[in-house]
């Protein structure tokens, strides 16, 4: 960014976009009042991209009248998209939701998958990706515990989580990874009281996986696993990329470690006069476009500016 006018422009320029893009420019970017950022998030189901998805949910409390298909409308996604926007976590409709999602998911084992086969197993993927939504909503019920303790059992010995585990696989999954690291910190945000010492050290091997991979790398010979994993794509749905990745390391203030640098430059390189782009949108049937492709994205732009804040302040610590 060139100078101080062109950042204040910049966030300007997020100030006009909807709620769910406001609060959190108000949260992450600016100083504004704790009252002032509350009163912006709560207008998220009232009013643009959050009410929108609240319509579309049926009479019996499912989106899509499904629970995991199709993707993206059905109720896991919907719910998932509605967490990024940042609605309030104590929103009765998404915790009927939730409700629907744990019951009709959760299988004797402690795992989860909405499969109608007869003779379907857990799917690491899909637990992680629910169980961070129930812990968003802060759904209090006892299978949760079963939810946590499936996942003690599968992290694997490289740190992280493959949903081929059970059918041998011996290397971590990054997209799979990633959505559990995100829902065990939902899960100690909205219970932080239960299980924090073993969720942290579960997450710490899970983060040491991702930065011995410098976030995109293949450990064998250096390589970019995937040119996908680069690219800047909103919302993410279950896919991996480096800036979902940079996003959840600046969401918990991770120390600073010279294995980002290289995603960070990745991130850099796609500036455009302050701004970022929307690039290679994961495809599937949605509900609406939140924004065009190859143009200036809020989304990304905020969420690179409080990666590159975080960054920044890292390396002047040193």
């Amino acid at each position: 960014m060139a100078n101080k006018q062109q950042d204040e422009s910049i966030i300007e320029w997020l100030l006009k976009g909807d709620p769910s893009i406001r609060w959190q420019t108000m949260k992450d970017l600016g100083k504004s009042p704790k009252r002032e950022i509350f009163k912006e998030r709560s207008k998220i189901e009232q009013e643009g991209w959050g009410k929108m998805l609240m319509d579309f949910q049926d009479p019996a409390g499912t989106w899509g009248n499904n629970y995991y298909t199709p993707k993206w409308t059905s109720t896991t996604y919907t719910l998932l998209l509605l967490r990024r926007l940042g609605i309030n976590p104590l929103n009765e409709r998404c915790k009927l939701g939730c409700n629907l999602l744990l019951t009709n998911g959760l299988l004797n084992d402690g795992g989860i998958n909405y499969s109608k086969t007869k003779k379907k197993r857990s799917e690491t993927c899909i637990t992680g990706l629910v169980f961070g939504i129930l812990s968003y909503f802060k759904l209090k019920d006892e299978r949760m515990e079963m939810i946590l303790a499936y996942l003690i059992k599968n992290q694997m010995e490289d740190g992280g989580w493959n949903c081929r585990f059970p059918r041998g696989a011996t290397h971590a999954s990054f997209h799979t990874t990633l959505m559990v690291l995100e829902a065990l910190y939902e899960y100690q945000e909205s219970f932080s009281n239960k299980n924090s010492k073993e969720i942290l050290r579960m997450r710490q091997r899970a983060q040491e996986f991702l930065l011995l991979h410098e976030l995109y790398k293949s450990h064998r010979t250096g390589e970019t696993v995937s040119t996908k994993m680069t690219m800047l794509s909103f919302p993410p749905r279950w896919h991996y990329t480096v800036i979902a990745a940079l996003d959840y390391f600046q969401k918990i203030n991770h120390e600073k470690d010279e294995r980002f640098s290289d995603a960070i430059k990745i991130l850099t390189k796609k500036e455009k006069k302050g701004k970022w782009p929307l690039q290679s949108p994961i495809k599937g049937k949605i509900w609406f476009d939140m924004e065009p492709v190859r143009f200036p994205s809020r989304w990304n732009t905020l969420r690179a500016l409080r990666i590159l804040q975080w960054w920044n302040q890292e390396r002047q610590r040193i």
